[in-house]
């Protein structure tokens, strides 16, 4: 007799059903964290499930949002994941890679909807991370020799953060 690996009320997707989904899953969590951004970001309220009082928690913090949801989207998880490794690494922007994932997913689809192969999306990213890489690099001043010059840009970084 063969047994069941899936839970009794588990769902199967397959095909666009199960593209769609991945799409709206991980839009869905960019949008949440993306009305936190900036000095007017709004706050979320969290309510604890786990604890037995439900304590709840007031935050607009973007990575103490994505710590805090649950989801069973795996595109979702890749989002919240990309936040984590992104929190690791450097220790801020987890809000902002989520909210850049979620927006390259968005055109995305509207581009797999128009029936363009999501290799071919892929590519034209890699494309494009190139051609910016290349105007980044071609806009850059070193004043590391300069430090007259190094120190106002410092001042002009710290000006703007």
């Amino acid at each position: 007799m063969a047994q069941s690996v899936l839970d009794a009320e588990a769902e199967v997707n397959k095909g666009e059903s199960a593209r769609t989904s991945a799409f709206i899953g991980a839009i869905a969590i960019a949008d949440l964290v993306k009305t936190t951004l900036g000095p007017k970001g709004m706050d979320k309220i969290l309510q604890s499930v786990s604890s037995k009082n439900g304590a709840i928690s007031v935050t607009n913090d973007g990575a103490t949002i994505l710590k805090s949801i649950h989801v069973d989207n795996a595109a979702a998880k890749v989002i919240i994941d990309i936040s984590k490794t992104q929190d690791d690494e450097v220790g801020d922007g987890t809000t902002s890679v989520a909210v850049l994932a979620g927006e390259l997913l968005r055109e995305a689809e509207k581009l797999v909807n128009l029936r363009v192969h999501p290799m071919t999306i892929v590519d034209g990213w890699r494309e494009a991370t190139k051609v910016a890489k290349q105007a980044l690099d071609a806009s850059s001043m070193d004043h590391s020799e300069d430090p007259e010059a190094f120190k106002q840009d410092l001042l002009n970084i710290a000006r703007t953060t």
